[in-house]
């Protein structure tokens, strides 16, 4: 790609034609919460749907509320919200309504993360939310051509005791579940903390993945790799910090699902234009965008490539780049990666 054409992607190109690009760019999303895609209509009709009282009344009310002081003001609210979940159709409907919305965006696979300990706590059979998940999942993947992962996410500010138990319950789930995860509230809670449970979950074949280095330091990172073995680390914000890690990092070919208007959201960065993507992508890390929980971030998949593309100046080759990333670090066979890189190929080159 000419220098021209990168110049035009950072200065001199519309929004319009910067987004169609990156819509055409076939993708992957490997960072998404679908439990954080409850848009405020469908939580205010889940909340009708099920009797369940919510501190909002409308749309734009639930709305106004989504501003965010920090990771925990955000799970408070995600935990409120997550209320209305309560029947196998109601996490079909959510499923299916955000993956309507990413394969407008250009995603062709999507590995969706899923928190059981959010409802079966709460009365909600664990088969009825994998049920629903994936219902709508493989329907879309029969009518949009988005093919699917489902990751099983501990809670990592809930006892160990307790996620062995979730994974238990997914062991008759492992057609459909392809890997294990670790979220929630990070700061006081380091990956170690659940090497047992990560090493059951490697037994018994799932794919190993963890949230760290997000507003945890740089060791919890280091500790997912060695402790829980993770094949990819979640955020990783916080390795733009050790320069040693990051050379590590980019040695093992490790990557890195970042989600930059998360970050904004949650005040991890204060402003995108100092966000560390960039500066990671350029010291040969393979970094990809998501979108987190993108109901309470403003924003999905394609509005986390425009954002980072416009506060740091990523031209039409780090787009591509980022693309490519995502369908290298997803759990596609080979063969399907090289046929999509192949398509990214052919739409960075224009032709």
């Amino acid at each position: 790609m000419s220098d021209a054409t990168d110049t035009d992607a950072r200065d001199g190109q519309t929004d319009a034609a910067l987004a169609e690009f990156i819509r055409r760019l076939p993708k992957a999303e490997l960072h998404l919460h679908i439990e954080g895609t409850l848009e405020p209509e469908l939580l205010l009709e889940l909340g009708r749907r099920n009797g369940v009282d919510l501190p909002c009344s409308s749309a734009e009310e639930c709305r106004a509320r989504y501003r965010f002081n920090d990771l925990q003001h955000f799970l408070d609210i995600y935990y409120e919200g997550v209320q209305v979940l309560v029947t196998e159709q109601d996490f079909s409907d959510l499923t299916a309504a955000y993956v309507r919305r990413v394969a407008a965006d250009g995603a062709r696979h999507v590995e969706v993360f899923f928190d059981p300990q959010s409802h079966v706590p709460r009365g909600v059979p664990f088969a009825d939310v994998v049920g629903g998940i994936t219902r709508a999942l493989r329907d879309a993947e029969t009518e949009l051509g988005v093919s699917w992962r489902l990751i099983m996410c501990f809670l990592r500010d809930r006892p160990a005791a307790e996620a062995m138990e979730m994974l238990e319950l997914a062991l008759p789930h492992r057609d459909v579940i392809a890997g294990v995860g670790l979220d929630s509230a990070e700061v006081g809670h380091p990956p170690a903390e659940f090497a047992e449970v990560y090493a059951r979950a490697r037994e018994a074949g799932f794919v190993a993945v963890a949230h760290a280095g997000e507003e945890g330091p740089p060791q919890y990172i280091s500790d997912a790799l060695d402790v829980l073995k993770v094949r990819r680390i979640d955020h990783g914000v916080a390795a733009i910090e050790d320069e040693a890690l990051q050379r590590r990092l980019a040695e093992l070919r490790v990557p890195l699902t970042m989600c930059p208007l998360s970050n904004l959201e949650l005040q991890v960065t204060p402003d995108l234009s100092l966000h560390p993507l960039k500066r990671l992508l350029d010291a040969g890390l393979v970094v990809t965008v998501n979108s987190d929980d993108p109901a309470y971030f403003d924003g999905y998949l394609l509005d986390n490539y425009l954002a980072v593309q416009r506060a740091l100046g990523l031209s039409h080759a780090d787009l591509a780049q980022l693309a490519r990333n995502s369908i290298t670090a997803s759990l596609l066979p080979d063969a399907r990666k090289a046929e999509l890189i192949t398509e990214i190929d052919h739409v960075a080159a224009g032709t």
